[in-house]
């Protein structure tokens, strides 16, 4: 979309006669007004100053580009003014803004993006620039406009406006990722925004940690040419049956969505048959290997599982929080010596003996469908509680514990599908009877036999791994290099598969940790957290102290990693990441794999699996966890400076 598409002479004013910023917002608002651009010109306001808010859209060079989306913009458009000597809108660059642009944008799509993105690439040239400084009416002021934009974009064609098809989109599209927080909506954003410049209708529905937002309708699924599952764990996938499906890793929604749609345009995705009904979950399309599918099973269980670690486990660690402020000795009874710690340590506990059947269910529920819930349930319960023939009320010797409960996930799971392809020969007349009585007595039958013969093999292991965490954390040689290890995985794919698996370690051993006996797994732990704190904070401290090596755009955003660092949130990195990915990654890794080091050398320790600061009274040695934080935030950022070059001061 051109700039002179958007840009009316009616909604331009030259020297405009204002002397500050919340002068010169009002009257660009009153351009849009006067263009007829806004429903509702108050909202549109609260808009401007709430993004205002969030630090200022002055980009230097004297200029600022203020924006909103709204549900009172009628339709995308723009309005600038132009001001003989400046007004203070608070650059980074400290130069008053002679040239403002404000854009107006709606709600569905990201017009203010590409807007945005169209005028940084003009505005980099000085003479242009200075012509619209200089320019003495708004017809003349439009004209540099158009000259400069065919003279920068000449081989543009303007792309028609995405033509829906009559029943519906041309693409649709599945995102989801295993917390369901960044990559899920980051993927979706990233493919709306290709269909867009593509000319490719889509709708994205996102499977996020609050549920599924966008459903894609029957209908929809009907009428468009195929569907998109960009997801790292499982999705529902019988409704597309009949229909291309291509199912590939979230990270390739987020890099990758213009090639994505194209395989979609191009009909290079094969038809997708599911042999299940639309409540199926399975995975789609034959695109996918047996390690992708083996990962995306896995995060299904791991998604479920999270919050009940985090939550279960926070209240685990005020409990020992508790009773150390009361002064109770570290002895057995630790964590439940004060009547308020015993609840908190109760009610955390019930949570946090959760994760094992919520693991090994949601993964076999991944593989088997519904019926693969109970075999999994049970396995996982079954392997928390060290069930044997000889004792299938429990032996202490053969709990088989995170890894009983995984294998109790994948087996059985796999085991019940092999049952109902094996009760596909039955009598039609059976039909009703195999969900509600076939498949939970066998199920049942199936995990009971398997767990009870694998707890006493897996509890050795168990026990011997439990054994091994608590003599390594006696030997700084040896726990030392763990902690780094974890903590630069944390930082590799941030968020991916070798972060997640990373946490996964840590939170499992968790459960296995004592307060002044076995503090390994609390120290594994707290290297595992800080080494996803590394990479957001070395950004932001990179963005901040040496600007010339980042766009004004990422210098801008810079410093909000500060907060998501602090809050324990690795994928505040990923747009860095994704867009030099050469220079951040080994740099965070390095940063985070130093400061997981650290805290294992200085001995710190964490009770509770996730919150960053807002977790700071559970964490042993504090004040040195911090200095590990800094330090290896530091190290990051300066191991960026060398790899990453200047750029041009301007961009």
């Amino acid at each position: 979309m051109r700039i002179t598409d958007l840009l009316k002479r009616e909604g331009i004013m030259v020297n405009a006669n204002v002397s500050t910023k919340s002068e010169a917002i009002d009257t660009l608002v009153k351009l849009h007004d006067k263009c007829g651009n806004l429903n509702d010109v108050a909202a549109y306001k609260a808009g401007i100053l709430k993004r205002e808010e969030e630090g200022t859209t002055a980009i230097g060079m004297e200029v600022a580009i203020p924006h909103a989306k709204s549900a009172a913009v009628k339709a995308p458009a723009l309005t600038a003014i132009t001001v003989q000597n400046g007004v203070d809108y608070g650059s980074p660059e400290g130069d008053m803004s002679k040239l403002i642009f404000m854009i107006a944008a709606t709600m569905d799509g990201d017009v203010h993006l590409d807007v945005l993105a169209r005028l940084m690439q003009m505005l980099m040239h000085e003479d242009f620039t200075d012509k619209l400084k200089a320019a003495k009416t708004p017809q003349e002021f439009l004209n540099i406009i158009d000259a400069q934009e065919t003279a920068q974009f000449p081989d543009e064609v303007a792309a028609p406006a995405p033509a829906a098809k009559k029943d519906g989109y041309q693409v649709l599209a599945v995102t989801a990722c295993p917390t369901g927080i960044a990559h899920t909506y980051m993927a979706a954003e990233a493919l709306q925004k290709a269909g867009d410049e593509l000319g490719v209708t889509i709708k994205v529905e996102t499977n996020g940690s609050g549920g599924a937002k966008n459903v894609l309708t029957a209908a929809e699924i009907a009428a468009c040419d195929g569907i998109i599952i960009a997801a790292d764990k499982s999705v529902e996938t019988a409704r597309f049956d009949g229909k291309p499906v291509y199912s590939t890793k979230v990270a390739d929604g987020i890099h990758k969505p213009k090639d994505l749609i194209n395989k979609i345009v191009n009909k290079e995705v094969p038809v997708f048959h599911s042999d299940k009904k639309a409540d199926n979950s399975a995975d789609a399309g034959g695109n996918e290997s047996f390690g992708r599918k083996l990962y995306k099973h896995l995060m299904n269980g791991v998604s479920h599982m999270l919050p009940f670690v985090v939550a279960g486990g926070i209240f685990i660690a005020l409990a020992f929080l508790i009773d150390a402020l009361s002064g109770a000795p570290q002895d057995g009874n630790f964590g439940s010596a004060t009547p308020v710690a015993a609840w908190f340590k109760t009610i955390g506990g019930v949570a946090f003996n959760f994760m094992l059947p919520i693991l090994a269910g949601f993964i076999a529920q991944s593989i088997a469908d519904r019926p693969g819930l109970l075999v999994g349930f049970v396995g996982g319960a079954l392997a928390a509680s060290g069930s044997t023939f000889a004792a299938p009320g429990g032996d202490s010797t053969s709990v088989s514990g995170f890894l009983g409960a995984l294998l109790a996930g994948f087996i059985a799971g796999w085991l019940l599908k092999m049952l109902e392809k094996l009760c596909d020969h039955l009598p039609r007349a059976l039909e009703g009877i195999k969900p509600v009585l076939i498949y939970p007595l066998a199920g049942l039958g199936i995990v009971g036999v398997m767990m009870c013969a694998v707890n006493p093999i897996m509890g050795i292991i168990n026990t011997g791994m439990t054994n091994g965490v608590s003599a390594m954390a006696q030997n700084p040689a040896l726990i030392v290099p763990l902690c780094a290890l974890l903590a630069g995985m944390m930082a590799i794919d941030m968020g991916g598969p070798f972060n997640k698996a990373a946490y996964v370690t840590a939170a499992g051993l968790l459960s296995t940790g004592v307060m002044g006996q076995n503090e390994g797994p609390f120290m594994i732990m707290a290297a595992v957290m800080i080494g996803g704190m590394v990479p957001p904070i070395a950004i932001a401290l990179s963005t901040t102290i040496f600007k010339n090596r980042w766009t004004a755009e990422e210098r801008k955003n810079g410093p909000v990693n500060f907060v998501m660092g602090l809050s324990f949130i690795t994928e505040g990195a990923i747009p860095y990441a994704a867009g030099h990915p050469l220079q951040v990654i080994p740099s965070c890794i390095v940063g985070s794999a130093v400061a997981g080091a650290l805290s294992a050398l200085f001995g710190c320790t964490l009770m509770a699996p996730h919150g960053g600061i807002f977790v700071l009274p559970t964490i042993g040695n504090p004040l040195m966890y911090f200095l590990a934080l800094v330090i290896g935030s530091v190290v990051g950022m300066l191991m960026l400076a060398i790899l990453k070059r200047p750029i041009n001061k301007k961009a």
